[in-house]
């Protein structure tokens, strides 16, 4: 349900939001912010990017000698997907969650205090 500039998936003891862009169509996402807020408060944040925006950046990095000519590519808090759109994100994060994988994939940035507000 959109809340705000907010994309907000309820679980059973948790909640994942995501940040897309301006009229990005959810089912074609594939560079999203997100946080995983569980029921205690704790917070857990990442981007996910699919598979192929991965490859198009190295490819571009081909052209403009960035990362080696394109040989790498990394970023921070960084999760990688196989396929676009926020509902196959959230399958994949209900997974890391069930498993508890989201402490080794996500960014843990603790609970919500005022100064947060």
């Amino acid at each position: 349900m959109w809340d705000g500039p907010f994309y907000r998936v309820k679980r059973e003891g948790y909640e994942i939001l995501f940040v897309p862009g301006g009229g990005e169509d959810l089912d074609e996402a594939c560079d999203v912010d997100m946080w995983v807020i569980f029921a205690d408060g704790n917070r857990w944040s990442g981007t996910v990017m699919t598979l192929d925006l991965v490859r198009q950046l190295m490819d571009q990095g081909k052209n403009t000698g960035e990362c080696l000519n394109g040989s790498y590519f990394y970023y921070w808090d960084g999760l990688i997907v196989r396929d676009p759109g926020i509902p196959a994100m959230v399958r994949v994060i209900d997974d890391l969650v069930a498993t508890g994988d989201y402490q080794s994939a996500l960014r843990p940035l603790g609970p919500e205090d005022d100064r947060d507000a």
